[in-house]
C-alpha cells in the first residue's frame, strides 16, 4: 500500500459540494468574537449521509485519537473506531490524516488535503476535509470528512503506458523441432511504439521475420534465441543510422519480457568523450576513485609520460608522485568533489625518472560501472623554469650574473630592518672602476663587457657569506657588508678590493690595466634608510674618484656640499648651451718657415652668469658623462666654422673632436652642415683626434676619417707620444699634422730622452710629409730647441694664450707676418 498526498487550502478554486455544504456550515456556526464554531453547531443537525463520511478527532497531547467516525470512514480505514489512535491505522491514511488535522490546528482554518491510495494495484484518490471546532466542554477538536474521488485506475497499467521506456511482452514460436524460430509481439506500451518508430498496430500480434524495425535485425534475433534457450537474462545494444537502443530481455516462461531505453545521446556523449579523450594532445587518464587505480590513459600521457600503456594501466596513481608528495596528494583526493581544479602545482615523476611540473584539472565520471575521475594534466615545467628565468633576470644583471639595483636596494631593506633588532651596523660600498672609459672607448664595448664579466668574478670571489655584491650599471658596482664590522675592518676589506681589481687583465692576447675607486657609507650615522645610504657612499666615492682614484673614502658630512655642487653643474650645464653660455676661444699656431700664424685651435670656453668663467677641466669630464658631448661638440664645429669664415683665406681654424662623437655616427654630416652653413672651404678645416678614436671599432672610425679627408678636411692627430701604438696609427691612416704633447716640450732644457723624442718624431713627419706642431711653447729657448729640430709649427704661451673670436684680427696684425720675432 502506497500513500502519496497533494495538500489543498480551502482558497483553492477546486471544490467538491459535500466539502462546499461544510464550508458553509462552518462559516455559518463561527460566531462573532470567537476563533472557532462550536462542534454541535458545525455537525449536530440535518448532515444526512454526510454523517457516514466524517470522524471525529481529538488531540491527546501525545498523539490524535478517533473518538467517533461514520460507516464510510470505517471501511476507509479497514478498522472499527473506539477511541483509535492513527498509528492504528494503514500508513496511507494516518499520514494523510495527521498532516490534514494539524495543518487545521495550526491555521485555524478548514483545510482540504487529497489522499492517493493503493490496494491491489488500484490507485483510488480520497478527498479527506479537516474543520476545526471547539467544544462547550473545553479544548478543541477537528471533524474530518472523507470520501472517494473519480474512478480508480490500476497503477501497474498507468505506468506501463506512461513509461518513456520502450516495454513489451513477445511470445517464442517453435519449429518442429522445438528450436525457437520466431518471436510475436504480443503487448507493448507507447514508448516502444515511438522508439521502434511505428503504431501500435503495426507491431502488435506482428511476427519479427515479418517487420523491418530494429527488433527484427538478424544480430537481435540470435540474441533473443540464447535468451530462451539458456534461460538467462541478458543486455545488449542495436543500433542503425540515427538511434542506439538498449535491450533488456528476460526470460519468462516460454515469453520473453523486454524494456528498450534510447541510449542515442548517451552514446554520443561517449563517441564525444573518446574523441576528446583519446585524440586530446594533452594528458588525459581515468582513475578509480576508491582503488585510486588507473582505468584508462591516452596516448598523449603514453608518449609524454613515457610508460607504455600496459604499465600505466598497471600503475596507481601514487606511482606518478614523488615520496616526499605523497602525503599532500592523498589530502588533496580528500573528500574531492565532482569537480577538481588544480589549486597548486604539482610534481610527477616520469618513466626515466625526472620530474615535471603539471597543474590537473578532473571530474567526476561514471567509467565502466565504477566511480572514476577524468584528469587532464598540464605540464609547465618549461614555464616555470621560464618565470623562474625571468624572476631570476628582474633580479640580476644579464650581463655579470651578479644582483642587480633592483635586488641591491630590496636586500638593503631586509638587512637594515635586521639590523635594528639585533643593534648591529650596516655598510654599503660604492665601487667606480678607474680607466674602465678608456678600454671602453680604445678597445670597444665587447672588450669592455668582458672586462666586467671579470670584474664581476673577482668581487664574487672576494665577498663571501651573507654579503652581497650587485652591478649596479655601467662600472658601477655595490656591496653590503652586513656583518657588523668594525670600520677598520672595512677599511681594510676596502683596500683589498682594490688590490683585487686592480691587477691586470688577460682578454685574449691583450693585457688589460684598470683600477678601483670606493666610497663607503655605515649605518645607522651615515643613513638609516638604504636610499640615505646608498646616496652617501656615492658621494664619498665621487671624493675618491676627484682624488685621482684608486683609493677608498668613508662618508663625511661635508661631501654633501661637493655632491650638491656636481648636481648644481650638470643642471647648469644642460641649461648653459640652450642659454648661449659657450663660446670659443682661439689660440694661434705659427709656422716656423713663414714665422707667421697660420691656424687657430678653437678651445671651448663655459661663461657662468653668475660663476664667471668655468674651466674645461672642470665641465668636460661632466658633459661627457651627462651625454651632453655630442650636441656641444657640433656646436663647436658650427661655430668655430662661422667665426673662421670672416678670417683670412689663408688662416684655418682647428677643432677637437671626441671619440663619442665618433660614437654618435653622426660626425660626417655635422662636419659637412657647418661647413655649408658657413661657407668655409674643407682645406680651412683642421680636425683634430687622439689615438683612442682608433682603439674603438677602428675599421669604421678609419671609413668617416678617408670620408672627411677625401672632402678637403685636414686630419690632425693630437698628443702624439703619449699612446702605445702612435706609430702604428701613422701606417693606418695619411695623417695632415701631428701635434708633440707639451709633455716632451716642457722638459726639454733639462732631459736629453726628450730632445731625442721631438728629434724623432719631427724626422718621421719629414719622412712621411706630415707637418709637425709642438705643443705647450712657452720660452725662446723651447722655441730654439724646436726650430733646430726641424718642427714646422708650434704653439703656446709664447705666442698667446687662447683669446676670444673678437681679439683674432689683433692677433694677426701683431704675429702674422713676424710672429717668431715678435714673441
Amino acid at each position: 500500500m502506497v500513500a502519496v498526498a497533494k495538500s489543498k487550502k480551502t482558497s483553492d478554486p477546486e471544490l467538491f459540494s459535500d466539502v462546499s455544504v461544510l464550508r458553509r456550515k462552518w462559516q455559518a456556526a463561527l460566531k462573532p468574537g470567537k476563533d472557532l464554531p462550536f462542534f454541535e453547531d458545525v455537525m449536530l443537525g440535518s448532515l444526512g449521509r454526510l454523517a457516514d463520511h466524517i470522524m471525529l478527532i481529538k488531540d491527546e497531547g501525545v498523539a490524535f485519537k478517533v473518538s467517533r467516525a461514520g460507516r464510510y470512514v470505517e471501511q476507509w480505514l479497514e478498522t472499527e473506531i473506539q477511541d483509535t489512535t492513527l498509528d492504528a491505522f494503514p500508513p496511507d491514511c494516518a499520514l494523510i490524516l495527521s498532516e490534514a488535522v494539524a495543518s487545521a490546528r495550526r491555521s485555524g482554518q478548514p483545510y482540504l488535503a487529497t489522499a492517493h491510495c493503493v490496494r491491489d494495484g488500484l490507485v483510488q484518490i480520497y478527498d479527506v476535509f479537516a474543520l476545526p471546532v471547539a467544544s462547550r466542554w473545553g479544548g478543541t477538536m477537528t471533524s474530518v470528512y472523507v470520501n472517494r474521488r473519480g474512478l480508480q485506475y490500476n497503477l501497474l497499467d498507468a505506468v506501463f503506458s506512461a513509461a518513456g521506456d520502450g516495454v513489451l511482452s513477445m511470445a517464442t514460436i517453435r519449429d518442429v523441432d522445438g528450436m525457437p524460430a520466431d518471436f510475436q509481439i504480443v503487448h507493448l506500451n507507447q514508448g516502444t511504439a515511438r522508439l521502434l518508430r511505428l503504431p501500435p498496430d503495426e507491431l502488435r500480434w506482428r511476427r519479427l521475420s515479418s517487420g523491418t524495425h530494429a527488433l527484427c535485425a538478424p544480430e537481435v534475433f540470435s540474441r533473443l534465441c540464447a535468451v530462451v534457450s539458456d534461460g538467462i537474462g541478458e543486455q545488449f545494444e542495436v543500433s542503425d543510422d540515427t538511434s542506439t537502443l538498449k535491450i533488456s530481455a528476460a526470460p519468462v516462461g516460454d515469453m520473453l519480457a523486454l524494456s528498450l531505453t534510447d541510449v542515442t545521446d548517451m552514446k554520443r556523449r561517449e563517441q564525444s568523450f573518446r574523441l576528446l579523450f583519446e585524440s586530446n594532445p594533452m594528458p588525459m587518464w581515468v582513475f578509480d576513485v576508491e582503488t585510486r587505480k588507473f582505468r584508462s590513459v591516452n596516448d598523449a600521457a603514453v608518449s609524454h609520460y613515457g610508460y607504455d600503456r600496459a604499465t600505466f594501466l598497471s600503475m596507481e596513481l601514487q606511482d606518478l608522485w614523488p615520496k616526499d608528495e605523497w602525503e599532500e596528494h592523498s589530502r588533496a583526493l580528500v573528500g574531492i568533489g565532482d569537480v577538481y581544479n588544480s589549486g597548486r602545482n604539482w610534481r610527477h615523476l616520469k618513466a626515466d625518472g625526472s620530474e615535471i611540473e603539471v597543474l590537473t584539472f578532473g571530474r567526476r565520471v561514471a567509467f565502466q560501472d565504477r566511480d572514476s575521475f577524468l584528469v587532464s594534466a598540464v605540464d609547465i615545467t618549461e614555464r616555470r623554469k621560464a618565470e623562474a628565468r625571468i624572476a631570476y633576470m628582474a633580479h640580476h644583471d644579464g650581463l655579470t650574473n651578479l644582483a642587480n639595483r633592483v635586488m641591491f636596494q630590496e636586500r638593503l631593506r631586509q638587512d637594515l630592518e635586521r639590523s635594528r633588532l639585533v643593534s648591529k651596523t650596516i655598510a654599503v660600498l660604492c665601487i667606480d672602476l678607474d680607466l674602465f672609459k678608456n678600454v671602453n672607448d680604445s678597445f670597444g664595448h665587447p672588450t669592455g663587457d668582458r672586462l666586467l664579466t671579470q670584474v664581476a668574478q673577482r668581487l664574487a670571489a672576494n665577498v663571501r657569506g651573507d654579503n652581497l655584491v650587485a652591478r649596479l650599471g655601467g662600472d658601477e658596482f655595490a656591496i653590503i657588508l652586513g656583518t657588523g664590522a668594525s670600520p677598520i675592518e672595512i677599511s681594510d676589506q676596502a683596500i683589498r678590493i682594490i688590490e683585487t681589481l686592480s691587477a691586470p687583465y688577460q682578454i685574449d692576447s691583450l693585457e688589460v690595466v684598470i683600477g678601483a675607486s670606493i666610497g663607503i657609507a655605515i649605518s645607522p650615522g651615515d643613513g638609516e634608510t638604504g636610499e640615505e645610504l646608498l646616496r652617501n657612499a656615492d658621494m664619498a666615492l665621487y671624493r675618491a674618484k676627484s682624488e685621482g682614484g684608486g683609493v677608498h673614502h668613508f662618508f663625511e658630512k661635508g661631501m654633501d656640499r661637493h655632491a650638491q655642487r656636481r648636481r648644481d653643474m650638470e643642471i647648469d650645464l644642460r641649461h648653459a648651451l640652450a642659454n648661449g653660455e659657450f663660446e670659443l676661444h682661439y689660440q694661434p699656431l705659427v709656422d716656423l718657415a713663414q714665422d707667421r700664424i697660420v691656424s687657430f685651435e678653437a678651445l671651448l670656453r663655459w661663461k657662468h652668469p653668475e660663476k664667471g668663467m668655468i674651466s674645461p677641466a672642470d665641465f668636460i669630464p661632466v658633459a661627457e658623462d651627462i651625454g651632453l658631448i655630442v650636441p656641444l661638440g657640433e656646436w663647436v664645429l658650427r661655430e668655430a666654422c662661422t667665426q673662421a669664415s670672416a678670417w683670412p683665406s689663408d688662416i684655418k681654424v682647428a677643432v677637437n673632436l671626441s671619440a663619442a662623437q665618433f660614437r654618435s655616427r653622426n660626425l660626417t654630416q655635422a662636419v659637412f652642415t657647418a661647413l655649408a652653413q658657413s661657407g668655409l672651404s674643407p682645406l680651412r678645416l683642421e680636425l683634430e683626434i687622439t689615438e683612442s678614436i682608433f682603439l674603438a671599432d677602428s675599421e669604421a672610425n678609419l671609413a668617416i676619417l678617408h670620408q672627411l679627408r677625401e672632402f678637403g678636411v685636414r686630419i690632425s692627430m693630437d698628443d702624439f707620444g703619449t699612446g702605445y701604438s702612435s706609430l702604428s696609427y701613422l701606417r693606418s691612416f695619411p695623417f695632415d699634422k701631428i701635434k708633440i704633447d707639451r709633455s716632451f716640450v716642457r722638459d726639454l732644457a733639462e732631459r736629453p730622452d726628450c730632445v731625442a723624442i721631438i728629434r724623432a718624431i719631427s724626422g718621421l713627419g719629414r719622412s712621411l710629409n706630415i707637418s709637425t706642431t709642438a705643443e705647450g711653447v712657452e720660452t725662446v729657448d723651447q722655441l730654439d730647441w724646436l726650430r733646430a729640430e726641424g718642427c714646422t709649427e708650434v704653439q703656446g704661451f709664447l705666442f698667446s694664450a687662447a683669446r676670444p673670436a673678437s681679439e683674432v684680427s689683433a692677433l694677426l696684425g701683431k704675429f702674422g707676418d713676424h710672429a717668431s720675432k715678435a714673441a
